[in-house]
């Protein structure tokens, strides 16, 4: 008896990584070719709704665009072929319903006025952003565990943390500010693609404080690798790893942002890559689970999918 065809991510689906996940791109070539082929395709189906958001010619187009989006998550199905194939996989691998109704808010909200207040409400954006991408991604590389879902949170709050940090002036030129005013004051987003020389100190400080605070989530997400299978594990450690020193090489650079973006060349990927395959695997905690959680670092989430107030110290 013939078994159905493995699903192959699109032509589509590995451009769009290439393309505008390189970090993850470097490092999904450790992932065995079912966990990297859902993770191209997951990734293809998160891009195309980040895409609505940001390619869209009004707010109001995008927030359409969004709401049907959010319809055809609820029906199951969709006209689109990347986003029908994305509803595809989280049927395919449980997913859950809720978790990308919340990444779906939280790009409905970029199409607003953005104005973070305090890092309570930038946390709850990072979750919806990214948070709810490392849920998922649990479930695409087999990590079903309710333990894992924290650490994997925990890692997409990281990144995008580091993703903000690097494209300040970016996001401001599209009219977001996700630097909480309780850092920076409640300032224009104008006012920071090329901060004045009396704002910069402030802002420099601001930077520096959210990377020190990414830091923190990414032990935490490191903490929760044992859950992966090993070859998944390895996978995501490297792309945490690559992702981390953007914001290392930010920091290096007294984090000016408005100086240049934060890049990674490939050799240094490659260095980064071998330290971690060669160092994290002698450590006890690359095989040991984790024994519990911080529940510090959901307080501003309780009530999320995903989020459980009793796992932690």
């Amino acid at each position: 008896m013939s078994r159905p065809a493995a699903h192959v991510p699109s032509t589509a689906a590995e451009v769009t990584l290439a393309r505008q996940g390189r970090s993850f791109h470097w490092a999904r070539r450790l992932l065995g070719p079912t966990h990297a082929g859902r993770a191209t395709r997951l990734y293809a189906f998160c891009r195309r709704l980040d895409d609505w958001v940001d390619e869209a010619a009004s707010p109001e187009q995008a927030r359409m665009a969004l709401a049907a989006a959010d319809r055809a998550v609820l029906e199951g199905r969709s006209d689109d072929p990347i986003l029908q194939d994305g509803l595809a996989l989280l049927r395919e691998c449980g997913i859950e319903s809720g978790v990308v109704r919340e990444l779906i808010a939280g790009m409905a909200s970029d199409a607003g006025t953005v104005r973070v207040a305090d890092e309570a409400e930038l946390l709850r954006y990072c979750y919806r952003a990214a948070g709810t991408v490392g849920l998922m991604m649990c479930r695409v590389l087999d990590a079903p565990e309710p333990a894992a879902a924290a650490h994997a949170v925990d890692l997409g709050i990281a990144m995008q943390l580091t993703n903000l940090c690097r494209d300040v002036a970016a996001d401001a030129r599209m009219g977001r500010r996700y630097l909480p005013a309780a850092l920076v004051g409640d300032v224009a987003p104008a006012e920071l693609i090329d901060p004045s020389p009396t704002l910069r100190p402030r802002i420099r400080s601001a930077v520096a404080r959210l990377l020190a605070l990414a830091e923190t989530y990414y032990a935490s997400g490191e903490a929760g690798l044992p859950f992966l299978p090993l070859r998944a594990r390895a996978g995501i450690l490297v792309a945490g790893r690559v992702y981390r020193a953007i914001g290392h090489r930010l920091a290096a650079a007294e984090h000016a942002y408005w100086e240049g973006r934060s890049v990674v060349p490939d050799w240094r990927k490659a260095t980064i890559t071998l330290a971690a395959l060669t160092t994290q695997p002698l450590r006890g905690a690359f095989w040991a689970r984790p024994g519990t959680h911080s529940v510090s670092l959901h307080r501003a989430l309780i009530g999320l999918p995903g989020i459980n107030a009793r796992h932690g110290d």
